[in-house]
């Protein structure tokens, strides 16, 4: 398999230094083989990327900003819990959290966008189970939040 960080460069992505915590938790529990990665909004170097599916975004932009919290679940594997990405045995599930309009219900394919990275970059050990629902809000105004959980 190619080295997963060579892999992220090709999809136009470099390993960012890990978000902080913005409240009281920290952005990764290990217990075991086990990672519980708190939360991770869809935000780059250039801020966070806000909006509603269904309002001000449309399904393309929401699969790009659920990128951004794949690549930002990754950081926060790397370079909080100190696991390097070829250590990754498995990704076993995401939560996806869509802002948006009660009318939209494409959530689902939002999620994509961090599901087809994931997969992308870690190969078979980046498929993993999933749950992808649509809230009112998010942190921030983050249009996308992902939380994950790792086996290493």
């Amino acid at each position: 398999m190619t080295d997963p960080i060579e892999k992220l460069r090709e999809y136009g992505y470099e390993l960012p230094a890990p978000n902080a915590p913005v409240a009281a938790y920290v952005p990764v529990t290990r217990t075991g083989n086990l990672l519980y990665v708190s939360g991770q909004i869809s935000s780059n170097e250039q801020g966070v990327v806000q909006g509603r599916l269904g309002e001000t975004m449309n399904v393309v932009q929401g699969g790009n900003a659920a990128e951004l919290c794949a690549v930002n679940i990754l950081a926060q594997i790397v370079h909080q819990a100190g696991v390097p990405l070829e250590a990754v045995r498995q990704m076993v599930k995401l939560t996806v959290l869509v802002a948006s309009t009660p009318e939209f219900t494409e959530q689902h394919l939002v999620a994509n966008g961090a599901s087809e990275l994931l997969v992308a970059v870690l190969g078979e050990k980046g498929r993993h189970a999933r749950a992808a629902f649509g809230v009112a809000a998010l942190p921030l105004g983050a249009a996308v939040e992902i939380e994950a959980v790792v086996e290493v």
